[in-house]
């Protein structure tokens, strides 16, 4: 069930695994520009019953389709009654010089940070969109519990999640990360990114690597579940000993499986997406 909202623009609706596929546009106040983000509403949410909700994030060159369309999440998540919000990667058409030169920085690479440095700081605000605006713009219009929120990602958006649940552990209830960036501060992926988004300050680096959050006091009262193929391609970037460590040496609950046959593609997230779906009902439904 919906409310009406004509600031908010239907761009499509489709029947899926017993519930309803929507792309929504609206006027995005965080990000001045249009934004764009689709939602999976189970037949629960339909009925106006209320319920949980996952926040989900895709990696670097996607979109807010892509997560939904190749992972499989819908499936299980129809399964629990599981509501899912998939945002963009980052703004689209806002102007910002050099958004569209590089396919690891600006368009389709927000890495989920706000920006402090210009040209990107007007428009380049996801952590703020994902944080405040988009739960709740979809909390209002939807059948969503936003007491039992979750938040979920691959890849870069891996490194959203966790920077997410870990700097806002009581908004975002339950996370879990498919082959996340875990260390960007140390890598060329994150030291290109932050010296752009942040004009090269490392402080504004400390509050958006998931390592150096739980080195630094960051903790979510919930264990992270996260799964690392050991065939990945990016593998020696991503890092999962460091965030292991930090996890170890800061007491925080961390499930790290690595999958010995699996790469970072989307055929690896089909094999576990459905463990992962259980993990967050059982956080968002205790």
């Amino acid at each position: 069930m919906s409310s009406e909202n004509p600031a908010v623009e239907t761009v499509g609706q489709h029947a899926c695994c017993g519930g309803s596929l929507r792309v929504l546009k609206h006027q995005s106040e965080v990000l001045d520009v249009p934004a764009t983000f689709s939602i999976f509403l189970p037949k629960e949410a339909l009925a106006g019953q209320k319920v949980p909700v996952l926040h989900v994030l895709a990696g670097l060159t996607a979109n807010h389709e892509t997560f939904l369309i190749k992972s499989n999440a819908i499936r299980f998540a129809a399964d629990h009654g599981i509501a899912l919000v998939a945002p963009d990667t980052s703004p689209r058409d806002t102007g910002t010089s050099g958004e569209d030169d590089a396919y690891d920085l600006g368009s389709g690479a927000g890495f989920y940070v706000d920006a402090t440095a210009e040209p990107w700081r007007r428009h380049y605000r996801m952590e703020s969109y994902i944080r405040h605006e988009l739960p709740a713009l979809t909390e209002t219009l939807f059948s969503l519990d936003g007491q039992r929120r979750g938040i979920m990602g691959h890849s870069m958006g891996g490194m959203g999640a966790l920077n997410q649940a870990l700097q806002y552990p009581e908004f975002w209830k339950t996370v879990s990360a498919f082959a996340p960036i875990c260390h960007p501060s140390i890598i060329l992926w994150g030291q290109k990114a932050f010296d752009a988004y942040f004009g090269g300050d490392p402080s504004k680096w400390r509050q958006c690597d998931p390592t150096l959050l739980l080195r630094n006091g960051h903790k979510h009262p919930s264990t992270i579940l996260v799964d690392q193929g050991l065939q990945d391609q990016y593998l020696s970037d991503l890092r999962a000993d460091a965030l292991v460590e930090a996890a170890k040496e800061s007491g925080q609950a961390l499930e790290m499986r690595h999958q010995d046959a699996y790469d970072h593609s989307y055929w690896f997230i089909q094999t576990f997406i459905a463990d992962h779906l259980i993990h967050h009902a059982k956080g968002l439904k205790a």
